[in-house]
Order: structure tokens, then C-alpha cells, then sequence
């Protein structure tokens, strides 16, 4: 992806080395406490069932980007949501490689949704993007560290990153390449989308009531809808700027290895569909290089395909 000579967004906030502020009890035995408590409820009422339901819905919340147990300990004080002009400038003119790098991925990402929105006759609402390190305090979505990868908090309008995840996506997952990093911002933008958008609160309602593999299949619906944005993103920032050539091979081997059976068997498991929560890797270079072909954000609807 062309970098040179491009915009960079006002709307990155450096969060780095904040590590666990904000965590409150959580780290200590408060947190283990209450935990302990709610698990022993769970399991004199509702037995092994209700243990197992637990975890479905602890996952569920992870793949939305909040974080169950730091909502479960009351929350925390961590940081300002927005930080001084000059730490964003601090990352985005004198950041690492990686850091400007972002800068220059939202930027574009905000100029194609602005045009896109523009064109739908409304204004779209740009995100912050987080980027942190170790840890951070994602307002009402809780603490998260690395370990949860990327995230966006629809509570705080943000997407969230340690850019450490990337040398992950490199070695361990394969996935090596700028525009895979940009294919993952861009995702996480696509998250931001369907929140303002009004999806991520519709999925939500409509996961009331439903079982794990009901609840775990509108998930999938969500995540595929944001691979395809990603696409639709990328096609504009062709237009834009031009890619390069390799660009959409390294999204598509990004979300390739990211797919949940591939994860499972990379894991030793043999993968299982009722488990997935953002589709396979098939699923997902599909909806992406769908976003990627048409450019239109109408070519993502995934609640209503036939198939995904």
C-alpha cells in the first residue's frame, strides 16, 4: 500500500504504557473472588449446563471486543478516552514505521467512508483508533490485553491495537505484509461501521433468547460483514491511491489464516461449525474479495444470503 506523501489521521491516541491501569480489583483476588462466587452459583442451580452456557456467552462477548470479567469486577478508571494533540502527533510523525503506518490506514479508511457516507446522503462519524501497549482501559468494554488481539468497543466509538499483533499475524500465523495490517485496521473499521449503522445493536437483540451455535452464528454473520467492508475499502483506496502489487494477496493470506478452522486445527482440534465465530477461512477471503470486487457496501449483506 502507497504510504508516501499520503494524510495521516488526527484521530489516532496514543495509549502506550499505560499497561494495567485501570484494572481495578480485577488483577488481585477481588476479581478472583467474585468470579469464583458466580461459578459456584451457577453450578448449585443450573448445574454443568449453566457452566457451559457461562462460557458460551464469555466468548461471545470476547468476539465483540468487551471484556466479560473486567464488567463482572465493576469497571475501572483508566485513562481519558482522548489524549493532548501532541501525543497523537507524537505517533503519527515521529511513531515507529508501523505506528505512521496506521495513521496513514485510518486516514484513507476515513476518506473513503466519508465519501461513501457523503453519498448515502449522511455523515459518517470517525473512529479513534487506540494504539496501545500490554494492556488498556476500553471505557465500558473493560480491560483487554494483547492477548485479545485487535478489537473495536462500539461504547467507545474506538478500535483498539497493539501493534505487536502484527509481528504475531507475521510468524505465527503466516500473514506477513502491510496490507495485512491494513486489512485488519480496516476490519476493525468495519466494525465501527455496522455500530453506527445501527447492525451491532439489531445482532444483539436478535441474539436474545438464542442457544450458543444460534448466537454463534449471527457472530459469524457480523465478522463476514466486516471482512466485506474491508474489501469495499480496499477498492476505493485502489482508486484513491493505487495498490500494489501483491496488496490484496497479503489480505486475503491474512484472512485466510484467521479463519476459525483453521485456528481450531493449527490448535490440534478438528473444527466445529457450532463453535465459529468469525467464519471460515474461506468464508472470509469470500466476503472480503466481494467488498473488494463490487465496491459497494450493499454487496455485504451477509444476514440475508443464502449462503455464506
Amino acid at each position: 500500500m502507497r504510504r508516501t506523501g499520503r494524510r495521516k489521521s488526527t484521530n489516532v491516541v496514543n495509549r502506550k504504557g499505560e499497561g494495567r491501569q485501570g484494572l481495578g480489583g480485577l488483577g488481585g483476588g477481588g476479581g478472583n473472588f467474585i468470579i469464583f462466587m458466580l461459578l459456584r452459583l451457577v453450578m448449585t442451580r443450573f448445574g454443568l449446563a449453566g457452566i457451559a452456557i457461562l462460557v458460551v456467552g464469555y466468548f461471545a462477548l470476547q468476539a465483540m471486543g468487551l471484556n466479560p470479567l473486567q464488567m463482572l469486577s465493576g469497571g475501572g478508571q483508566g485513562a481519558p478516552a482522548g489524549q493532548s494533540a501532541a501525543s497523537q502527533a507524537d505517533l503519527c510523525e515521529s511513531g515507529s514505521e508501523t505506528e505512521q503506518f496506521m495513521c496513514v490506514v485510518l486516514a484513507s479508511t476515513e476518506d473513503v467512508w466519508d465519501g461513501e457516507f457523503t453519498r448515502r446522503g449522511s455523515t459518517y462519524p470517525q473512529p479513534e483508533l487506540h494504539i496501545f501497549s500490554g494492556g488498556v482501559s476500553a471505557g465500558a468494554c473493560g480491560y483487554a490485553s494483547s492477548a485479545v488481539g485487535p478489537f473495536y468497543c462500539p461504547a467507545t466509538n474506538a478500535l483498539y491495537l497493539d501493534t505487536e499483533f502484527f509481528t504475531e499475524l507475521s510468524r505465527r500465523f503466516g500473514a506477513p505484509g502491510d496490507f495485512a495490517q491494513a486489512y485488519v485496521v480496516a476490519h476493525e473499521v468495519g466494525h465501527h461501521i455496522q455500530n453506527v449503522s445501527g447492525t451491532l445493536s439489531d445482532v444483539q437483540r436478535a441474539k436474545q433468547g438464542l442457544t450458543g451455535p444460534g448466537q454463534n452464528a449471527l457472530q459469524v454473520k457480523v465478522e463476514l460483514q466486516a471482512d466485506c467492508l474491508a474489501g469495499v475499502w480496499a477498492h476505493h483506496e485502489n482508486d484513491l491511491a493505487g495498490l500494489d502489487d501483491g496488496d490484496i494477496d497479503e489480505a486475503l493470506t491474512a484472512a485466510n489464516a484467521i479463519g476459525d478452522d483453521t485456528l481450531q486445527r493449527q490448535a490440534g482440534q478438528r473444527p466445529m461449525p457450532d463453535s465459529f465465530t468469525h467464519g471460515t477461512s474461506a468464508q472470509r477471503m469470500e466476503w472480503f474479495q466481494r467488498g473488494y470486487r463490487s465496491g459497494e457496501m450493499e454487496a455485504c449483506d451477509t444476514f440475508d444470503a443464502n449462503a455464506l
